[in-house]
Protein backbone atom coordinates (compact mmCIF):
# COMPACT_ATOMS: atom_id res chain seq x y z
CA UNK A 1 0.00 0.00 0.00
CA UNK A 2 2.66 2.14 0.79
CA UNK A 3 4.45 1.29 -2.07
CA UNK A 4 1.14 2.34 -4.14
CA UNK A 5 0.67 5.39 -2.68
CA UNK A 6 4.63 6.54 -3.19
CA UNK A 7 4.27 5.59 -7.08
CA UNK A 8 1.02 7.55 -7.30
CA UNK A 9 2.74 10.62 -5.69
CA UNK A 10 5.71 10.58 -8.26
CA UNK A 11 3.38 10.73 -10.85
CA UNK A 12 2.58 14.23 -11.45
CA UNK A 13 6.69 14.90 -11.61
CA UNK A 14 7.18 12.01 -14.05
CA UNK A 15 4.01 13.65 -16.05
CA UNK A 16 6.04 17.13 -15.78
CA UNK A 17 8.93 15.67 -17.25
CA UNK A 18 7.72 15.80 -20.87
CA UNK A 19 6.66 19.39 -22.42
CA UNK A 20 3.08 18.12 -23.04
CA UNK A 21 2.06 18.07 -19.30
CA UNK A 22 2.57 21.52 -19.04
CA UNK A 23 1.60 22.84 -22.26
CA UNK A 24 -1.38 20.67 -21.92
CA UNK A 25 -2.15 22.54 -18.35
CA UNK A 26 -1.60 25.89 -19.99
CA UNK A 27 -4.15 25.77 -22.84
CA UNK A 28 -6.48 23.63 -21.07
CA UNK A 29 -6.19 26.70 -18.22
CA UNK A 30 -6.64 29.15 -21.19
CA UNK A 31 -9.66 27.62 -22.65
CA UNK A 32 -11.66 27.76 -19.06
CA UNK A 33 -10.78 31.39 -18.92
CA UNK A 34 -12.30 32.12 -22.21
CA UNK A 35 -15.37 29.64 -21.30
CA UNK A 36 -15.78 31.39 -17.77
CA UNK A 37 -14.96 34.88 -19.50
CA UNK A 38 -18.29 34.26 -21.46
CA UNK A 39 -20.68 32.27 -19.00
CA UNK A 40 -19.65 35.82 -16.51
CA UNK A 41 -20.68 38.23 -19.38
CA UNK A 42 -17.29 39.55 -20.37
CA UNK A 43 -16.22 41.46 -17.28
CA UNK A 44 -13.43 43.98 -18.23
CA UNK A 45 -11.53 43.27 -14.88
CA UNK A 46 -10.76 39.70 -15.05
CA UNK A 47 -9.99 38.48 -18.54
CA UNK A 48 -9.37 35.14 -19.47
CA UNK A 49 -5.63 35.58 -19.19
CA UNK A 50 -6.16 35.89 -15.35
CA UNK A 51 -8.49 33.13 -14.43
CA UNK A 52 -5.90 30.90 -16.72
CA UNK A 53 -2.75 32.30 -14.26
CA UNK A 54 -4.61 31.75 -11.06
CA UNK A 55 -5.72 27.85 -12.41
CA UNK A 56 -2.01 27.32 -13.22
CA UNK A 57 -1.01 28.80 -10.24
CA UNK A 58 -3.76 26.45 -7.92
CA UNK A 59 -2.64 23.24 -9.88
CA UNK A 60 1.04 23.52 -9.40
CA UNK A 61 0.58 24.19 -5.98
CA UNK A 62 -1.65 21.88 -5.49
CA UNK A 63 1.02 19.15 -7.00
CA UNK A 64 4.24 18.49 -5.72
CA UNK A 65 6.02 20.34 -8.76
CA UNK A 66 7.95 23.36 -8.62
CA UNK A 67 7.14 26.12 -10.40
CA UNK A 68 10.76 25.37 -12.44
CA UNK A 69 9.38 21.87 -13.18
CA UNK A 70 5.88 23.87 -15.10
CA UNK A 71 8.23 26.53 -16.46
CA UNK A 72 10.70 24.40 -18.03
CA UNK A 73 7.40 22.85 -20.07
CA UNK A 74 5.59 25.51 -20.68
CA UNK A 75 8.92 27.65 -22.25
CA UNK A 76 8.11 25.86 -25.62
CA UNK A 77 5.23 28.20 -25.79
CA UNK A 78 7.02 31.35 -25.42
CA UNK A 79 8.38 30.29 -28.82
CA UNK A 80 5.07 31.57 -29.76
CA UNK A 81 5.16 34.91 -29.07
CA UNK A 82 7.34 36.25 -31.41
CA UNK A 83 5.19 34.82 -34.81
CA UNK A 84 2.11 35.81 -32.53
CA UNK A 85 3.03 39.78 -32.11
CA UNK A 86 4.54 39.76 -36.28
CA UNK A 87 0.87 38.60 -37.20
CA UNK A 88 -0.39 41.81 -35.97
CA UNK A 89 1.00 43.36 -39.16
CA UNK A 90 -1.96 42.33 -40.99
CA UNK A 91 -4.66 44.11 -39.83
CA UNK A 92 -2.08 47.36 -39.15
CA UNK A 93 -2.08 46.63 -43.27
CA UNK A 94 -5.70 46.56 -43.83
CA UNK A 95 -5.84 49.71 -41.79
CA UNK A 96 -3.46 51.41 -43.55
CA UNK A 97 -4.68 54.32 -44.94
CA UNK A 98 -6.16 55.55 -41.85
CA UNK A 99 -2.40 55.41 -40.10
CA UNK A 100 -1.40 57.54 -42.60
CA UNK A 101 -3.91 60.13 -42.18
CA UNK A 102 -3.24 60.36 -38.76
CA UNK A 103 0.83 60.03 -38.52
CA UNK A 104 1.32 63.12 -36.85
CA UNK A 105 -0.90 63.21 -33.85
CA UNK A 106 0.47 59.34 -33.45
CA UNK A 107 3.98 60.46 -33.47
CA UNK A 108 3.22 63.75 -31.19
CA UNK A 109 1.73 61.63 -28.33
CA UNK A 110 3.23 57.96 -28.60
CA UNK A 111 6.77 58.88 -27.27
CA UNK A 112 5.11 60.64 -24.11
CA UNK A 113 2.81 58.32 -23.72
CA UNK A 114 5.38 55.52 -23.63
CA UNK A 115 7.45 57.64 -21.62
CA UNK A 116 4.84 58.51 -19.20
CA UNK A 117 3.99 54.27 -19.12
CA UNK A 118 7.16 53.71 -17.82
CA UNK A 119 8.55 56.11 -15.51
CA UNK A 120 5.48 56.22 -12.81
CA UNK A 121 5.26 53.05 -11.63
CA UNK A 122 9.36 53.33 -11.25
CA UNK A 123 9.18 56.40 -9.64
CA UNK A 124 6.37 55.40 -7.45
CA UNK A 125 8.56 52.49 -6.71
CA UNK A 126 11.78 54.05 -6.08
CA UNK A 127 10.03 56.61 -4.05
CA UNK A 128 9.25 53.57 -1.83
CA UNK A 129 12.33 52.31 -1.43
CA UNK A 130 12.42 49.09 -3.76
CA UNK A 131 15.47 47.66 -4.38
CA UNK A 132 17.34 47.69 -8.20
CA UNK A 133 15.86 44.55 -9.53
CA UNK A 134 12.29 45.35 -8.64
CA UNK A 135 12.70 48.53 -10.40
CA UNK A 136 14.03 46.69 -13.35
CA UNK A 137 11.24 44.90 -13.24
CA UNK A 138 8.47 47.48 -13.27
CA UNK A 139 10.38 49.61 -16.27
CA UNK A 140 9.27 47.09 -19.30
CA UNK A 141 5.74 46.44 -17.32
CA UNK A 142 3.93 48.26 -20.25
CA UNK A 143 5.68 46.73 -23.43
CA UNK A 144 4.54 43.39 -24.98
CA UNK A 145 5.97 40.03 -23.47
CA UNK A 146 8.86 39.42 -26.14
CA UNK A 147 10.13 42.84 -25.46
CA UNK A 148 9.77 42.95 -22.10
CA UNK A 149 11.47 39.82 -21.53
CA UNK A 150 14.28 41.10 -23.13
CA UNK A 151 14.35 43.95 -21.49
CA UNK A 152 14.23 42.67 -17.76
CA UNK A 153 16.97 40.60 -18.87
CA UNK A 154 19.14 42.96 -19.59
CA UNK A 155 18.58 45.29 -17.05
CA UNK A 156 18.59 42.33 -14.24
CA UNK A 157 15.15 42.24 -13.45
CA UNK A 158 13.15 39.32 -12.21
CA UNK A 159 11.19 37.43 -14.91
CA UNK A 160 8.12 36.12 -12.07
CA UNK A 161 7.87 39.91 -10.98
CA UNK A 162 7.93 41.32 -14.68
CA UNK A 163 5.04 38.55 -15.76
CA UNK A 164 3.11 39.57 -12.61
CA UNK A 165 3.81 43.43 -13.28
CA UNK A 166 2.72 42.80 -17.20
CA UNK A 167 -0.78 40.76 -16.24
CA UNK A 168 -1.73 43.39 -13.73
CA UNK A 169 -0.81 46.59 -15.56
CA UNK A 170 -3.02 45.31 -19.00
CA UNK A 171 -5.64 44.29 -16.56
CA UNK A 172 -5.51 47.94 -15.35
CA UNK A 173 -5.28 49.89 -18.38
CA UNK A 174 -7.98 47.91 -20.43
CA UNK A 175 -10.29 49.09 -16.79
CA UNK A 176 -9.02 52.96 -16.73
CA UNK A 177 -9.18 53.37 -20.88
CA UNK A 178 -12.69 51.85 -21.39
CA UNK A 179 -13.76 54.00 -17.97
CA UNK A 180 -11.85 57.26 -19.18
CA UNK A 181 -13.61 56.65 -22.82
CA UNK A 182 -16.88 56.86 -21.46
CA UNK A 183 -16.42 59.39 -18.76
CA UNK A 184 -14.96 61.58 -21.77
CA UNK A 185 -17.75 60.34 -24.04
CA UNK A 186 -14.77 59.42 -26.49
CA UNK A 187 -16.06 57.35 -29.21
CA UNK A 188 -13.73 57.18 -31.55
CA UNK A 189 -12.34 53.51 -32.24
CA UNK A 190 -8.99 54.33 -33.53
CA UNK A 191 -8.42 56.46 -30.24
CA UNK A 192 -9.52 53.98 -27.72
CA UNK A 193 -7.59 51.12 -29.66
CA UNK A 194 -4.37 53.39 -29.77
CA UNK A 195 -4.98 53.66 -25.94
CA UNK A 196 -5.36 50.64 -24.99
CA UNK A 197 -2.48 49.09 -27.20
CA UNK A 198 0.17 51.84 -25.97
CA UNK A 199 -1.08 51.28 -21.86
CA UNK A 200 -2.16 47.62 -22.22
CA UNK A 201 -0.13 46.13 -24.75
CA UNK A 202 -1.28 42.35 -25.53
CA UNK A 203 -3.91 42.17 -23.09
CA UNK A 204 -5.14 45.47 -24.24
CA UNK A 205 -5.28 44.73 -27.75
CA UNK A 206 -7.03 41.93 -27.35
CA UNK A 207 -9.32 43.97 -25.82
CA UNK A 208 -9.47 45.88 -28.52
CA UNK A 209 -9.86 43.64 -31.01
CA UNK A 210 -13.10 42.73 -29.41
CA UNK A 211 -14.38 46.41 -30.16
CA UNK A 212 -13.86 46.04 -33.69
CA UNK A 213 -11.01 45.65 -36.59
CA UNK A 214 -10.22 49.23 -36.50
CA UNK A 215 -9.77 49.24 -32.67
CA UNK A 216 -7.66 46.24 -33.33
CA UNK A 217 -5.62 47.36 -35.56
CA UNK A 218 -4.65 50.86 -33.82
CA UNK A 219 -3.74 49.12 -30.58
CA UNK A 220 -1.37 46.78 -33.00
CA UNK A 221 0.14 50.25 -34.02
CA UNK A 222 0.31 51.49 -30.45
CA UNK A 223 1.62 47.96 -29.36
CA UNK A 224 4.25 47.63 -31.88
CA UNK A 225 5.50 51.04 -31.66
CA UNK A 226 5.28 51.90 -27.74
CA UNK A 227 7.55 48.39 -27.64
CA UNK A 228 10.16 49.70 -30.29
CA UNK A 229 10.69 53.10 -28.97
CA UNK A 230 11.09 51.66 -25.35
CA UNK A 231 13.58 48.85 -26.56
CA UNK A 232 15.42 51.63 -27.77
CA UNK A 233 15.49 54.16 -25.48
CA UNK A 234 14.87 52.59 -21.55
CA UNK A 235 17.87 50.62 -21.77
CA UNK A 236 20.54 54.30 -22.81
CA UNK A 237 18.07 55.86 -19.73
CA UNK A 238 18.84 52.84 -17.36
CA UNK A 239 22.04 53.11 -17.65
CA UNK A 240 22.52 56.63 -17.12
CA UNK A 241 21.21 56.38 -13.64
CA UNK A 242 21.96 52.65 -12.31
Amino acid sequence: MNDWLARLSQLPQQWFESPIAAIALTLGAYFFGIRLFKLMRRPIWCPPMLIAAIVIAAVVASLPIGIDDYNRGASWLMLLLGPATVALAVPLYQQLPQIRALWKPILMTLPLSATLAACYAVIIAAIMGAPKDVLASLAPKSVTSPIALGLAEELGGSRALLMGALLTTGITAIFGVEWLSRILRIRDPRLIGLALGINGHALGTVRAFELGTVAGAFASLGMSLTGAFTAIVLPLVWHLFY
